[in-house]
């Protein structure tokens, strides 16, 4: 583990320090916790993203699939 310096404002940081005391955890352990999962979160949206677009793109009409109607695309 590695020890770093973050400067936070001070309602940043009173804010901080009442989360992790919610969470039971010393402020570090919060801030790393919540860095590494954004970090999670970031690797799947961005695997998601590759998948989605690697697929091979359908034109309405292929694979049994119609066009949507005026009504349909319009229906309130």
């Amino acid at each position: 583990m590695r020890n770093v310096t973050v400067s936070l404002d001070d309602e940043t940081a009173r804010w901080a320090r009442i989360e992790a005391a919610r969470h039971d955890s010393s402020l570090s352990r919060f801030v790393c916790d919540v860095l590494r999962d954004r970090m999670h979160d970031r690797g799947e949206y961005e695997r998601a993203a590759e998948s989605y677009l690697s697929r091979e793109a359908l034109t309405l009409g292929e694979a049994g699939r119609p066009y949507p109607t005026r009504a349909d695309l319009h229906s309130r």
